[in-house]
Formats: structure tokens, sequence, C-alpha cells
């Protein structure tokens, strides 16, 4: 079939060479391009102040996290008190977070503030230690309940020859419960375990402290006196 048999409809036709771009259609280019690079430059600056944001608050956001799952208060206090009476200030933070989080309060059965002091035992202590104007609403105070919690906790611990498992047991489920489990473990010829103490409630209590206490020694080191260590 030669060319002149095609019909003018389909008939291809070729593109001129060397045909030339309109200055509105050039001008219509630059300005895409532009507005293309300005929305990149814009994301560019977009993801660089996002990832300032992230760097400038992620210890703020480190610290609220703690703070929910972890708190600590009065740390300055804690210190001096677990000082005064020889004992670890983790675990005297592990035996308030077990108590109250941190959130004072009085509980049902009357016992007060962050290290939920029972009013008897505080009269008892007050009396052991010789203190003459003690009243039991001097427990609402923080460093007052945490004088009398860290000085009960101490003389657990002379009680029970410095068993920290014991004295936590009686701290929660009573001396003398902790008495006749000790001394129903010794007539079967073996010492008192966490796994063998009767109450659930005292039992978690125990576990609950001991690794509350690991925690405050690991996350708030300097903050209690460990020297960051």
């Amino acid at each position: 079939m030669s060319p002149s048999t095609i019909s003018p409809a389909r008939r291809p036709r070729a593109r001129a060479p060397g045909r030339s771009v309109s200055p509105d259609a050039a001008a219509r280019r630059r300005v895409v391009r532009r507005r293309r690079l300005r929305r990149g430059l814009v994301v560019l600056v977009v993801m660089a102040v996002i990832g300032v944001i992230v760097v400038m608050t992620e210890p703020l956001a480190r610290k609220a996290v703690n703070d929910l799952r972890l708190p600590l208060s009065y740390s300055s206090i804690i210190r001096q008190q677990a000082a005064a009476k020889h004992l670890s200030p983790a675990l005297v933070a592990g035996v308030i977070y077990a108590e109250t989080k941190f959130d004072a309060r009085t509980s049902p059965a009357g016992a007060v503030g962050l290290m939920q002091i029972e009013p008897q035992t505080a009269l008892f202590l007050a009396r052991r230690s010789g203190a003459t104007t003690f009243n039991t609403a001097d427990l609402n105070h923080p460093a007052v309940n945490i004088a009398y919690g860290t000085y009960y906790l101490r003389y657990l611990l002379n009680e029970y020859h410095g068993r920290v498992v014991l004295s936590l047991a009686a701290y929660n489920g009573g001396e003398t419960n902790v008495d006749r489990w000790v001394a129903n473990a010794r007539a079967h010829g073996h010492k008192l375990t966490i796994s063998e103490i009767p109450f659930p409630e005292t039992r978690d209590y125990v576990t609950r402290v001991l690794n509350a206490q690991k925690q405050y020694r690991h996350t708030y080191a300097a903050q209690l006196g460990y020297g960051g260590n």
C-alpha cells in the first residue's frame, strides 16, 4: 500500500522537528517546579523540627512514664531516715510503693499516710522511741510518717535478725502471724520462704516490695543517694 492510498483521517501526523514550547507553557512549568521545591523544603523543615522536639522531649517523656509507673517523692526524707535507721533507701521506697505508690491516704482499716502506719503501732513506736508529744494526726505529715515507718522497719529487722523477707511479711501481716509461720517451718526442718507464706496478700506484698526495691535502686540511684552507680 502506497502512502497515497491512506485516507487523510488515518494518515499519521509527524511532529515537526525542533518544535518550540510557548512562553506561557514554559512559565507554567517553572511555577510547578518552584512549588514542588517549596513543598519538599517544607517537608524537610517539618521533619527536622519533629526530630528536635523528639530529642528535647524524650527525657521528659521518660520521666513522666517513670512517675506514673514508678513514682518517687520525698527522696531527701527517705535518704535521711534510711541513713538514720541503717536501711536501704531503695527498700524504704519499695515499701512506700507497695503501700501507697506515694499517694498518701488513710485505709479502711485506719492505717495512715505514705507507709500506712496503724495508730496503735505508731503509739507503740512512740513509747518505744521515747517520744512525748506524739499525736496520731502527725502521721499525715510525710516526714513524720516516713520517720515512724522506717523506725518500725528497723525494729522488725532487728526482731528477725536482719531477714528482710520475714520483716516485710510482719510489716504487712503482723508479727504474731509471722512468728507462727516461722515456728511451723522450723518444725518441718527448714526456714520460711516467700512461697510458704500462707496469706496470699502478704506473699504478694513481700514480692512486690522486693521487686520495687530493685527497680528504685536502678532507676533512682542518684536521687536515693547511691551515687548514680
